[in-house]
């Protein structure tokens, strides 16, 4: 392995995190991928051999990335919000961010977050997602705003105030839309359609069983194509308050498969077959 190859598979393993930060600050999942691109077009000029911290260093650099963008934008009046898109993870910091805990609680949060965080000045936005989302100190914060620490502190505070304020999602809605993927997940399982079952799958869905964890569209997608049989015996159901499905033999239930969806597909899928756990489980058939 090259020194290129190597420093390129370090920073694959901080792209999730990296996504979800940008992501979290610009509102689009293509103006993201940019952000975290340039982010490695400039570790690859500088090199990592200087760099203590590569995550930090990485965060610090797509913050002023989006910083950068999000002036542009509003200097020309853009607004390119994404509305099903769900963008608030708990916070976490730099070295023990999980993209898989954060799609399992990416769902929890409103699109009204979203619309807020958009009304935002840039500086703003950025130290209430750095801060508040990804618990980057202020010190950190900012170096990318070009602020003291306390005048971060002041950006992150106003933010969060007007973030508090945000109206509630509407509950029935977003259980509307979840069931109507899961609808279209149990109709291409049951016909084995692999292309359906991958547009509603997220790109990076986890699949997790008791017998390990399967991840990816594709590799979950082929998984659930031989689920065909048991598929026509499942039914939408609320499984420990999540929407998902349960499957029936003889009115007992079986399996549950419960599902976390972000940006209305599904990001996770808990699948439970063991008789004692499925037995503890709150099943409410819909």
């Amino acid at each position: 392995m090259t020194d290129n190859d190597f420093l390129a598979h370090r920073f694959e393993t901080h792209r999730p995190r990296l996504r979800a930060v940008a992501h979290r600050m610009l509102g689009s999942s293509s103006e993201a991928e940019d952000a975290v691109q340039e982010a490695w077009f400039r570790l690859n000029r500088t090199g990592a051999d200087d760099i203590d911290n590569l995550a930090g260093w990485l965060t610090t650099v797509v913050g002023r990335v989006c910083l950068d963008m999000l002036r542009t934008r509003t200097s020309r009046a853009e607004q390119p919000l994404e509305p099903d898109d769900v963008p608030l993870p708990p916070a976490e910091t730099a070295e023990t961010a999980d993209p898989e805990q954060d799609a399992l609680l990416a769902d929890s949060v409103g699109v009204a977050l979203l619309v807020v965080l958009d009304t935002l000045t840039p500086a703003e936005r950025l130290a209430f997602v750095l801060h508040d989302l990804f618990a980057v100190p202020f010190e950190e914060v900012g170096e990318v705003v070009g602020r003291t620490p306390a005048a971060a502190r002041q950006l992150a505070s106003r933010a969060r105030r007007r973030v508090q304020g945000a109206p509630a999602p509407d509950a029935d809605e977003v259980r509307r839309r979840q069931r109507e993927v899961v609808d279209a997940f149990l109709a291409a399982a049951r016909d084995g359609d692999f292309e359906a079952l991958v547009d509603v799958l997220d790109p990076d869905v986890v699949a997790r069983t008791e017998a390990g964890v399967t991840a990816g569209a594709l590799a979950v997608a082929k998984g659930a194509t031989s689920f065909a049989a048991v598929a026509r015996i499942a039914r939408p159901a609320l499984v420990n308050g999540r929407t998902g499905l349960a499957v029936l033999i003889d009115g007992r239930v079986e399996r549950t498969l419960a599902f976390t969806f972000v940006q209305e597909r599904i990001a996770v899928i808990d699948i439970v077959t063991e008789h004692a756990r499925v037995a503890d489980s709150e099943v409410e058939i819909l």
